[in-house]
């Protein structure tokens, strides 16, 4: 298992846990589990059917119904339900809000660990999302928190969403942000939290590369040991 690790970085929102995990899973061949887009996944098919993200009966019984998959396709992982491919039209502000909302719903994180669990079993993994060092892969050979000033958080996500929409909104961001720490830090279960011997990176003032080139020395120096 020496270059099979099992990698997890967690962190909030707009981090840079995505971009980052992504490129370090093409550099050194691993695997990008992006665990966030499950999520969103299933807070998609909710808002399609009209589920409220309160309504854990109807939540739990889509989450029973639906068949999520994992293809991993040039190193990169693609989310389909259903046999659809919703990589892409999961990736919305509110989708992402109301998969944070669902997230805390037990059954929904119950239907999901399994998924998770065994798409990373084997190692050679990058999983990214917001509990994958403390409840999905508490073992893990290497863990990251990623963290930044929620302003530079959401100046990050402000720039992402004005390539796609010209409305885009800085100050509804920002508290949009605010409000998502908020549900993930808080919830019962599976709270959004720095484990002990997760390696804390402050992304605040960092270029992506700056930190892609942090992180690869730390796993370059886990996998030789």
């Amino acid at each position: 298992m020496k270059n099979k690790l099992i990698i997890t970085v967690d962190g909030p929102a707009a981090a840079g846990k995505s971009t980052v995990s992504k490129i370090l899973s093409q550099r050194i061949s691993y695997m990008y589990l992006d665990t966030g887009a499950l999520y969103r996944a299933c807070a998609y098919k909710a808002s399609e059917c009209g589920i409220l993200s309160d309504d854990e009966r109807s939540l739990s019984e889509l989450c029973e119904k639906m068949k999520v998959s994992l293809k991993k396709v040039d190193g990169d992982m693609r989310i389909l339900v259903d046999g659809e491919d919703m990589t892409q039209k999961i990736r919305t502000e509110q989708i992402g809000f109301l998969a944070s909302e669902i997230s805390a719903i037990p059954a929904v994180r119950e239907a999901l660990l399994s998924l998770q669990r065994t798409a990373g079993e084997k190692g050679g993994v990058i999983a990214e999302g917001r509990d994958m060092g403390t409840v999905v892969f508490p073992y893990a050979d290497l863990k990251f928190f990623l963290d930044a000033d929620v302003r530079e958080r959401a100046q990050r996500r402000y720039l992402e969403i004005l390539e796609r929409d010209d409305n885009a909104d800085y100050e509804a961001i920002r508290i949009r942000l605010i409000k998502r720490d908020q549900q993930d830090m808080t919830r019962e279960i599976s709270p959004l939290k720095q484990t002990d011997e997760s390696i804390f990176i402050d992304t605040t003032i960092l270029s992506v590369e700056e930190v892609v080139e942090k992180m690869s020395g730390i796993i370059k120096k886990a996998i030789k040991k």
